[in-house]
């Protein structure tokens, strides 16, 4: 669903036979599409854009760099952790031994290890690492995907901008449009893609329902508006609404809007090489999106804080499904074609710190941590910079988290001098950074 409300987004997957095409809300339409499709018929008005599309994965708490990919394991063992560590595909890049196949993948991405967070606060890092920019009390960044959403418009009947998954804190706003506009938000699917039946509220109709019952529910809702209009003073706000309604009925009717959410039709070989959990089915849903012409897919992921029994949760439920997740879908982009038109990045809020706690644990460190990129362009079997011997602070060309969404920006075909107008008139510069050397 598109949820419009400032606070953290809500899990809200159910949906019923009543509830879809109810009159004055189109099933949810109402207070969704018609708000994310305002732009679409400017769409093709727009000049030609670089035909670049970007899965981001957002690791929501702050994955911990010293128990995945920048191990450090000369550190005493109050630093170093339990875990040992492995070889990859590069010669003298080590992971610790929970991210095998991470390791063995290391050629098709490249790894951050000298980025700096500049911060260990949550909500803050949602803001700032989707948007470059720090939250401002005076006006909000938009994020990436709202920009390419304003900027790049559609390229099918699917939004341009699609988040799945609920786990992006929004207490200052973070991952929304900001100064764009409700009508470039992301357009949110909660729904479990590893569930059997899985459907998505306000595109995919309840299951066993027909489209010649939407056609008949689509043809009362034009009656009863026939008769509102009679008596009704503002026929062109009503004309605005039917080009609204129209595209909203085109998304739920068109052909890629189907293909994209039909996981069962893919070869159960496949989904199983994703891993048959939320994150890995969530990836394969990405690249579906992105194949059906989404430009921007947010992948969000839950309960990376881990203050307590860190080593636990990452080895037995939080690594296991990134890393077996992360590395099909880049195999899968190759194989299908995609790879290098399809950036693909995975962030956290910050790292984690270099001691661990009395609770076994380890807590928020704002000055390291990693970022890998991968695709269009990207250099993979690369290692960009490193950390110090107990991973506390990068040793070696720093970058910044305006550093790496500026590398997005670029990738993505968007002018880092990009300027837009506030509500009020006020011009605002998006970004105002350099991308990765090593990524431009």
């Amino acid at each position: 669903m598109l949820n419009l409300s400032p606070g953290t987004a809500r899990n809200c997957e159910g949906v019923d036979r009543r509830s879809f095409l109810q009159i004055g809300s189109l099933g949810g339409l109402g207070l969704t599409l018609p708000l994310l499709l305002k732009h679409q018929a400017s769409a093709a008005e727009r000049g030609p854009a670089k035909e670049i599309s970007c899965i981001f994965v957002w690791t929501l708490g702050g994955t911990s760099h010293h128990d995945t990919l920048d191990p450090k394991p000369e550190a005493p063992v109050s630093v170093k952790g339990p875990f040992g560590v492995i070889d990859t595909t590069v010669p003298g890049v080590k992971f610790t031994e929970i991210c095998p196949k991470m390791a063995q993948e290391l050629n098709r991405f490249s790894l951050l290890r000298s980025w700096n967070p500049k911060n260990g606060s949550h909500g803050f890092a949602d803001q700032y690492c989707m948007s470059g920019r720090l939250p401002n009390p005076s006006l909000t960044y938009p994020c990436v995907g709202s920009v390419i959403s304003q900027q790049q418009g559609f390229k099918s009947a699917l939004p341009p901008f699609i988040q799945l998954g609920a786990y992006v804190d929004r207490t200052f706003n973070g991952g929304t449009s900001g100064v764009l506009g409700l009508e470039h938000m992301p357009f949110e699917i909660h729904a479990d893609a590893n569930d059997a039946k899985f459907s998505v509220r306000d595109i995919t109709p309840p299951l066993n329902m027909e489209l010649k019952r939407v056609d008949r529910r689509k043809q009362m809702l034009a009656s009863i508006d026939a008769l509102q209009r009679k008596a009704d003073l503002q026929p062109k706000a009503f004309d605005a609404v039917d080009e609204h309604y129209k595209a909203a009925l085109n998304m739920i009717t068109a052909p890629e809007t189907k293909r994209a959410f039909d996981l069962a039709s893919e070869d159960a070989k496949l989904r199983d090489s994703y891993g048959r959990n939320r994150f890995g089915q969530r990836m394969l849903l990405a690249r579906r999106l992105v194949q059906s012409g989404v430009r921007f897919v947010t992948v969000s992921d839950p309960s990376w804080d881990n203050h307590q029994d860190c080593f636990n949760a990452l080895k037995t439920g939080l690594m296991p499904a990134v890393d077996q997740g992360l590395p099909a879908l880049l195999a899968d982009l190759e194989q299908q074609g995609m790879l290098d038109t399809t950036l693909v990045v995975w962030m956290t809020d910050f790292g984690r710190t270099p001691k661990i706690n009395s609770a076994s644990g380890r807590d928020h460190w704002a000055t390291a941590g990693f970022v890998v990129m991968a695709g269009a362009g990207i250099p993979g079997g690369t290692v960009i910079g490193a950390t110090d011997d107990q991973g506390s602070a990068p040793s070696q060309n720093e970058y910044t988290t305006e550093q790496v969404v500026a590398t997005i920006y670029h990738k993505l075909g968007l002018p880092l001098d990009l300027v837009v107008q506030a509500s009020d008139g006020r011009p605002i510069r998006l970004i105002e950074a350099e991308p990765v050397r090593e990524w431009a």
